[in-house]
C-alpha cells in the first residue's frame, strides 16, 4: 500500500501545473490502453509528460508502437474539434487523413531517428472539413528504461498564417512585378507612339519657355513654314512671327505662361519664302514650359475670304437687281409727278404771258401737290435704305395713337372693329413723330388688307423690360422699351412668309397692289430709332407686328411734337442769317424768305466760303447750312467750326439726303435743329423765326 500511495503522489506531482490537460490526463482511464494505469507508467514517460505539460509550445507524445497520444494545452488548441477525443487515442486513428505520414514518423522515431519539417503542407480535418495547413514539425525519440526508444516527442508549430501571408506577399510581389513590366511596356509603347506622333504630325508642335524661346519643335515646322527644326531651338518666336501680329502674340504668350490655356488663337508666322501662314494655336502650361500645337489654316482663311468676296459680289448683284426693280416704278412715279409740276408751271407761265391771272391757283395747287407727293416718295425711299434724316423728339405714344384713332377708323372702314388698348403710365420715347404716324398707318392698312371679310384690329401700347436673354431674342440691347403693337384677326402668315416679310420688295399682294417696301421701311425706321420691329403670325390666326422703341428719360415735347413757335411778323433788330448751300436755287429761295421776314441774308456755296464769312466781323445770328456740302467740309463740320469761332451760334441743318451720323445720329447740341428737304416756304419761315426768337 505504501508503494502505491507513493507512486500516486509522485504522479500527481508530475502532472501538477499542467492546466486542463493535467486534469484530463489524471482522470483518463489509462488502464484501458496499452499504457496501463498512470501509477505503473515508467519514469521516462512520466518525466516526458511532466515536461510537455509545462511547455507553451504545442507538443504531443506518441508512446509505444501504437503511438498513444498524450499532449499539452497548446496542442489541444491545434487539435481543434478533435480535442479531447485525441487524448489516449492511437495516432493513426486520431489523424487518419495523415496516417501514412505518421506511420513513417513512428517507424523512424522508434528506430532512434529524428525528423524535422519546415512549413510542411498537410490536409487535416480538425473541424470536420478538409483544411490545408502548414506546420513546422520536429520529432525526437524518448529513450526508455530499457535503453531503447519507447516513444516519440513531436513539437508541432502551425505556420499556416505565415505561409499564406508569405504566399500572398509573393503573389503581390509577382503581380506588382507583372504590373511594373506592363507599365514599362506601355510607357515604352506610349513613348514610341508619342515619338511617332511628334515626328509624323502634320500640325506644328512646340515646347516654349515662359519667355517665348523655343525649347524644341517637331519636323512639321519644316513642311509648313519651311524652317529647319534645329534652326529654331533657342530662338524667340518673334524671329519668325508676322510683324503685325507680334504685339498681340506677346500678350497671349504671357497669358499662356501664367496658366491660361489657349483655344483657337490665330496669328500669322513668316514662311521661309517670306509669305505669311495663318496658324490656329492651342496650348497648356506645365511648370516653366508652354506646350503648344498649331494647325495651318491658311487655306481655310483663303476660302473664307473668297467666300466673303463672293457674298459681297452677290449682295452687290442683289442691290443692283433691287435698284433695277426700283428704278422702273420710281421713274414712272417721278415722271408723272414731274409732268404735273412742269405742266402746271408752263400753264402758269402761259396764262401770265396772256395776261390771264384768273384760275392760277389751281395750277399752283396742282404743282405743290405733285411736289409734296414727290417729297413723300423720297422719304419712303430713304426710309427703305435707312438713310432718312429723322427729327426725333420726346413723345408719349398714347397721345399720338389717340390723335390718329379717328383717321385709322375711317381708313380701315366699318367692317373692321378697332380697339385701342393704351397702357397706363406709358413711358416716353425719343422718336420722329411723323415717321411713327406713317408707320402706324401703314401697319393698320396692312392689317385691313389681311381681313377682306372684316375682323378686329387692335392697337396696344405697353412698357417692356428686356433682360439679356430676352433682348438677344429681339436683337436689342437689354433695357427698357415702349412697345406699339398692331394685331389683326386676318389670314396670318406661314413661318416662311413671316421670315421674309421685312425683306425689300417682298409682297404677297397681287401684282400692282403692293411695292413690298412698306414693312421694310417700318423695319428700317425702327432700327434707325434705336429699336426693332418683330412679326408674330400663324396661318388662320392673324398677325401681330410690334415696334420696340427705347425709353427716353427726358420730358415730353409739346403735343404736336415740336416746341410751339411764337413768331413775330418781321425782324426788327437787324438779325443776320448765313445761308450755306451748294444749290443756287435753294440759296435764292431761303434768301427771299429771309428778306420777306426782314432779315439780312449772307450766302455761301460751300463750307470754306461759309467759314471765311464766319471769321469776319459781320453780325451772324443764325447759320442755315446744308449737311452735304462740296469741298471736303460737310455741314456738321462747318457748324462745329462756327461754334468754335462764335460760341452759342444757332444752327439749322437743311438736308435732302444724308447719313444720320453726319449730324450726330439725331443727338444735336442745344441750339441746333434739322429740317428735311423739300420744305415749304411757310415751313422754313416759321422754323427760322422760332429759332431766332427762342431764348
Amino acid at each position: 500500500m505504501g508503494g502505491e500511495v507513493e507512486q500516486t503522489g509522485l504522479t500527481e506531482a508530475v502532472l501538477a501545473g499542467g492546466g486542463e490537460l493535467s486534469r484530463l490526463i489524471f482522470a483518463y482511464p489509462w488502464e484501458r490502453t496499452p499504457l496501463g494505469a498512470i501509477a505503473g507508467w515508467p519514469s521516462s514517460l512520466r518525466t516526458t509528460i511532466g515536461l510537455i505539460l509545462r511547455s507553451p509550445v504545442p507538443i504531443v507524445t506518441l508512446w509505444g508502437e501504437d503511438g498513444i497520444m498524450i499532449y499539452n494545452d497548446a496542442y489541444s488548441g491545434f487539435a481543434g474539434g478533435r480535442h479531447p477525443r485525441l487524448l489516449g487515442s492511437k495516432v493513426r486513428e486520431g489523424w487518419p487523413e495523415v496516417a501514412d505520414f505518421n506511420d513513417n514518423v513512428m517507424k523512424v522515431g522508434l528506430a532512434g531517428g529524428t525528423l524535422s519539417y519546415q512549413d510542411q503542407e498537410l490536409t487535416l480535418h480538425r473541424s470536420g472539413v478538409p483544411e490545408q495547413v502548414w506546420m513546422n514539425l520536429d520529432y525526437s525519440p524518448v529513450i526508455g528504461e530499457s535503453g531503447r526508444p519507447e516513444g516519440i516527442v513531436a513539437i508541432v508549430v502551425e505556420t499556416t498564417a505565415k505561409v499564406q501571408a508569405e504566399r500572398r506577399l509573393r503573389e503581390t510581389a509577382e503581380a506588382l512585378a507583372q504590373l511594373n513590366a506592363e507599365l514599362e511596356r506601355r510607357v515604352e509603347e506610349r513613348t514610341a507612339e508619342r515619338d511617332r506622333i511628334w515626328r509624323n504630325s502634320r500640325d506644328l508642335l512646340a515646347v516654349l519657355r515662359a519667355d517665348g524661346v523655343f525649347r524644341t519643335v517637331n519636323p512639321a515646322w519644316r513642311e509648313i513654314l519651311g524652317h529647319a527644326p534645329e534652326s529654331l531651338i533657342g530662338r524667340h518666336f518673334r524671329d519668325i512671327i508676322w510683324p503685325e501680329d507680334a504685339a498681340l502674340t506677346e500678350g497671349v504668350v504671357a497669358a499662356a505662361a501664367a496658366g491660361q490655356d489657349l483655344t483657337g488663337f490665330e496669328n500669322r508666322y513668316r514662311h521661309q519664302d517670306g509669305t505669311p501662314r495663318w496658324i490656329s494655336w492651342h496650348s497648356s502650361a506645365e511648370g516653366e514650359d508652354i506646350f503648344a500645337y498649331g494647325r495651318d489654316i491658311t487655306a481655310e482663311k483663303g476660302r473664307a475670304q473668297a467666300l466673303a468676296e463672293a457674298e459681297e459680289r452677290l449682295r452687290q448683284a442683289q442691290k443692283m437687281e433691287a435698284v433695277g426693280q426700283l428704278t422702273g416704278g420710281i421713274a414712272h412715279d417721278f415722271n408723272n409727278l414731274l409732268t404735273g409740276i412742269v405742266g402746271s408751271l408752263q400753264m402758269i407761265q402761259t396764262r401770265i404771258a396772256q395776261g390771264r391771272v384768273d384760275g392760277l391757283d389751281r395750277y399752283i395747287l396742282a404743282a405743290r401737290g405733285a411736289a409734296d407727293r414727290a417729297a413723300a416718295l423720297t422719304h419712303r425711299l430713304l426710309a427703305f435704305s435707312r438713310r432718312q434724316t429723322l427729327d426725333p423728339r420726346p413723345l408719349q405714344i398714347n397721345r399720338l395713337v389717340a390723335g390718329m384713332e379717328e383717321l385709322i377708323r375711317r381708313t380701315v372702314g366699318p367692317a373692321i372693329a378697332l380697339e385701342v388698348v393704351a397702357s397706363g403710365g406709358l413711358w416716353t420715347t425719343l422718336v420722329d413723330a411723323n415717321q411713327l404716324e406713317n408707320a402706324l398707318l401703314n401697319l393698320c392698312i396692312n392689317a385691313r388688307d389681311a381681313m377682306p371679310e372684316g375682323g378686329r384690329l387692335t392697337i396696344e401700347t405697353a412698357n417692356r423690360w428686356f433682360d439679356d436673354r430676352t433682348a438677344r431674342g429681339h436683337d436689342l440691347r437689354p433695357g427698357q422699351y415702349v412697345s406699339l403693337c398692331v394685331s389683326d384677326t386676318g389670314v396670318g402668315m406661314t413661318p416662311e412668309v413671316a421670315a421674309r416679310a421685312f425683306d425689300p420688295f417682298f409682297t404677297t399682294k397681287p401684282l400692282g397692289q403692293g411695292t413690298g417696301l412698306g414693312l421694310s421701311m417700318i423695319h428700317g425706321f425702327a432700327q434707325q430709332s434705336g429699336g426693332q420691329a418683330r412679326i408674330y403670325s400663324e396661318p388662320g390666326q392673324g398677325t401681330t407686328v410690334c415696334l420696340y422703341l427705347p425709353r427716353h428719360l427726358g420730358a415730353e415735347a409739346d403735343a404736336d411734337g415740336a416746341p410751339a413757335p411764337a413768331p413775330a411778323p418781321r425782324a426788327e433788330r437787324g438779325e443776320t442769317v448765313l445761308v450755306v448751300d451748294d444749290e443756287p436755287t435753294v440759296r435764292m429761295l431761303v434768301g427771299e424768305v429771309l428778306g420777306e421776314l426782314g432779315y439780312a441774308a449772307l450766302e455761301a456755296a460751300d463750307g470754306a466760303a461759309g467759314l471765311q464769312i464766319l471769321r469776319s466781323a459781320r453780325r451772324i445770328d443764325l447759320l442755315v447750312t446744308d449737311v452735304g456740302l462740296p469741298g471736303g467740309m460737310n455741314g456738321r463740320q462747318l457748324a462745329d467750326a462756327a461754334r468754335e469761332l462764335r460760341p452759342g451760334l444757332k444752327v439749322l441743318f437743311i438736308t435732302g439726303y444724308a447719313e444720320n451720323a453726319a449730324i450726330g445720329h439725331g443727338h444735336l447740341a442745344p441750339g441746333m435743329q434739322v429740317m428735311t428737304k423739300p420744305f415749304s416756304v411757310e415751313a422754313i419761315a416759321r422754323r427760322i423765326r422760332a429759332i431766332i426768337e427762342a431764348r
